[in-house]
């Protein structure tokens, strides 16, 4: 099986640099624009599934990247992005310290009251991964977030941690995994 993973394109909240979360935003151009460049650059593939995340920013770029129609696609709320609760929308840089040094080194600091934990992102995570890999695709897309992308490269690369924090994904990067007698190795990297 060969998972493909991407962050959603480009919306008015990435562009502003504001914490997104559970903000239900849809694309703006630019993340239109990404996720057909992103589809142009993997060509005529076929997926067995598509998955995304149930926000409408993944959702769009699952359709696109993914070439089927909202209707086809599998949503699935353990791949949304992370909660942060009352951080929602503020700017990258008016969070305060508390939340900015979470979300920089995870590793190092507790998520702020009401944000969610590192285990919890973990969790959920491996749940949907594990009852993927009991099905029988060739090829499948998921289309999710940044920060849950992260803990998805994590289980993927077996990280220590369960967490793959640097680099940041990029919009509508894709990354994919092959699964080969039980471990999965990446095999490309879509920019």
């Amino acid at each position: 099986m060969k998972i493909w993973v991407t962050r959603h394109g480009q919306t008015a909240l990435n562009a502003g640099r504001k914490m997104q979360g559970r903000s239900d935003i849809p694309l703006n151009d630019t993340g239109v624009a990404q996720a057909k460049a992103a589809r142009d650059k993997i060509g005529d593939i076929k997926f067995d599934a598509v998955y995304s995340s149930p926000l409408i920013r993944a959702v769009r770029t699952a359709e696109i990247i993914g070439g089927v129609t909202e209707s086809e696609i599998i949503k699935d709320e353990r791949i949304i992005e992370a909660d942060f609760g009352k951080y929602e929308q503020k700017s990258y840089y008016g969070c305060g310290p508390a939340m900015s040094l979470y979300w920089m080194f995870p590793e190092l600091f507790p998520a702020p009251k009401g944000v969610e934990t590192t285990d919890q992102m973990i969790q959920r995570t491996a749940s949907f991964l594990k009852e993927l890999e009991e099905k029988d695709y060739e090829n499948v897309l998921i289309a999710c977030h940044g920060g849950i992308i992260r803990f998805i490269r994590g289980y993927l690369e077996g990280a220590k941690s369960g967490y793959v924090w640097r680099p940041r994904p990029k919009n509508c990067e894709i990354r994919v995994y092959e699964r080969i007698a039980g471990e999965y190795i990446l095999v490309d990297d879509v920019l």
